[in-house]
C-alpha cells in the first residue's frame, strides 16, 4: 500500500524540518509550504490525503484556512500550535480540523496522531462499501434501521438522546467533536449547555463502557469534547 501523501503548512524552520525529518523516516511522501495562501493552491493542485497545519502563518490566521478548506474538503487537518488556550482549540476543531496538538510536541505524539487520523480515512472508505444501515466498532454495534445498540451479544437500552448521541459521535468516529459542535447537531444551539451535555455523555459511557470488556469507546477532550475511539487505535 502506498503511503500517503501530507501537506505540511509551518512557517517556523526548525518545526518545519522536525516534522518533515519524523515523515521521512517513516517513509511518508510531503510537501511544505510556509503561508496560507500557498497551503490552498497546493491543496487544490496537489490533493493531499492529509495536511499538517500550523495556526500563526504570516498572510493567513490557520483557523480561516480550515474555514476555506472545509468548503470543498473533507481530508484531515491536524492543527500543530503555539497556541494552547481551550478557546483556540475550539475555534479550530468547529471549524473543521480534525485533531489539534500543541507546541512543544514529542515526534511520537506526532505520528500516532498521524495513524489515528490516517486510520479514519481507511474505515471512513470501508464503510462506504459495506451496509450503510449499521456501525460497527470493535464489540460496539449500532444496527440504525432497528434503532438498538449491542454490545456483544447484550442489547443496551439508551434514552433518545444517548442514542442520537453515540450516532453523531460514530458518524464521525476518529475525530473530536467540540461541545459547541454537538449541542447544536443533537440539540440545537439553545436548548441545552455544556454542563448538560456533560451530564448525557456520562450516562451514555457507563453505559456501554461498563458492558463492554474492551477499552473505553469514548474520549474525553477537557474544556473541549469528545471523540469515540476507534477500538485498537492509538491514544
Amino acid at each position: 500500500m502506498n503511503k500517503p501523501f501530507i501537506l505540511v503548512v509551518e512557517d517556523d524552520k526548525p518545526i518545519r524540518k522536525l516534522i518533515t525529518t519524523t515523515l521521512e523516516t517513516q517513509g511518508y511522501k510531503y510537501h511544505t509550504t510556509e503561508t496560507g495562501e500557498a497551503s490552498i493552491l497546493e491543496a487544490v493542485s496537489r490533493r493531499p490525503d492529509l495536511m499538517i497545519l500550523d495556526l500563526g502563518l504570516p498572510d493567513m490566521d490557520g483557523v480561516d484556512i480550515i474555514k476555506k478548506l472545509r468548503e470543498w474538503s473533507n481530508m484531515p487537518i491536524i492543527v500543530v500550535s503555539a497556541r494552547s488556550e481551550d478557546r483556540d482549540k475550539i475555534d479550530a476543531l468547529d471549524a473543521g480540523a480534525d485533531d489539534y496538538l500543541t507546541k512543544p510536541f514529542s515526534v511520537e505524539e506526532l505520528l500516532a496522531r498521524l495513524r489515528v487520523s490516517l486510520r479514519r480515512i481507511r474505515f471512513n472508505s470501508d464503510k462506504i462499501l459495506k451496509d450503510a444501515s449499521s456501525f460497527t466498532n470493535g464489540n460496539l454495534k449500532i444496527d440504525y434501521a432497528a434503532g438498538c445498540v449491542w454490545i456483544g451479544e447484550k442489547e443496551v437500552h439508551l434514552t433518545p438522546s444517548e442514542y442520537k448521541l453515540l450516532c453523531l459521535l460514530a458518524k464521525h468516529v476518529g475525530k473530536v467533536l467540540t461541545h459547541n459542535f454537538i449541542l447544536h447537531e443533537i440539540w440545537g444551539s439553545h436548548a441545552y449547555d455544556i454542563p448538560a451535555l456533560r451530564v448525557f455523555m456520562a450516562t451514555l459511557r457507563k453505559k456501554i463502557e461498563k458492558t463492554s470488556l474492551q477499552s473505553k469507546f469514548i474520549q474525553t477532550h477537557i474544556g473541549v469534547g469528545y471523540r469515540m475511539l476507534q477500538v485498537g487505535e492509538d491514544t
